[in-house]
């Protein structure tokens, strides 16, 4: 009977360390792969950083009332020049201000029309694009500064376990997992990067494409009929 509860007492006692092993924090996880974690902590806030400012800037330039255009048209057409320049004005939109400019031209050739409104797009363009590099650099730099910070640190570990007679396997394995942390978080931020600017930049083509696609609607307005 006593083999059984003392068999049963090991079985609680493993089980524990096992539960315990499991407990750990990720910070208390993070914070074993040495003082190289601080860059890479600093690499991640400005990816997230960067990221929502630029989110908050591209949405903000893709808000266009579904009205804006038709109004605008019904403006044209009917020559009162006056009241859609007036909604322009009122409207901070990149396609406001492109129509704007367009507007401004009314009377020269289409070929300059169109010119001028492109110019406009494209630094409208650059302003949505502003930044945008930085997040790209991060995705590329942080891995690389992950496995520079591995690569540092086994060599450390292996000028340390010169000096130790015969290490076991078990503190071989456990000092190259710390030193192997870096590496894997300089990969998620990497990607966690990676995917934050491709989402952007997926929006930025979406909202130029409106951009393009209102541009050419008012050409098309310039050469109807007034009424």
């Amino acid at each position: 009977m006593f083999p059984i509860f003392l068999q049963a007492d090991t079985l609680k006692v493993a089980a524990e360390a096992v539960a315990g092993e499991k407990t750990e924090s990720i910070w208390s996880l993070l914070g074993k792969g040495g003082p190289l974690m601080f860059p890479l902590f600093l690499l991640f806030a400005l990816a997230v950083y960067f990221f929502i400012e630029r989110l908050l800037v591209i949405r903000k330039a893709s808000k266009v009332d579904e009205n804006f255009m038709p109004i605008i048209r019904d403006h044209i057409v009917s020559g009162n020049i006056a009241a859609a320049r007036s909604m322009t004005k009122n409207n901070s939109s990149p396609v406001a201000r492109i129509i704007d400019k367009g507007i401004q031209r009314i009377g020269k050739p289409i070929d300059a029309i169109e010119k001028s409104m492109e110019n406009v797009g494209k630094l409208e363009m650059y302003k949505m694009e502003r930044n945008m590099n930085i997040l790209s650099v991060i995705s590329r730099f942080a891995p690389l500064f992950g496995f520079v910070g591995t690569i540092i640190g086994l060599v450390l570990l292996l000028k340390q376990f010169a000096s130790i007679d015969n290490p076991s396997i078990t503190q071989i394995a456990d000092a190259m997992y710390v030193k192997l942390i870096t590496s894997a978080t300089g990969l998620i931020i990497g990607m966690l990067s990676f995917l934050g600017y491709s989402y952007l930049d997926t929006q930025i083509n979406r909202t130029a494409n409106m951009m393009e696609g209102a541009s050419n609607e008012f050409i098309d307005m310039l050469q109807e009929p007034t009424r």
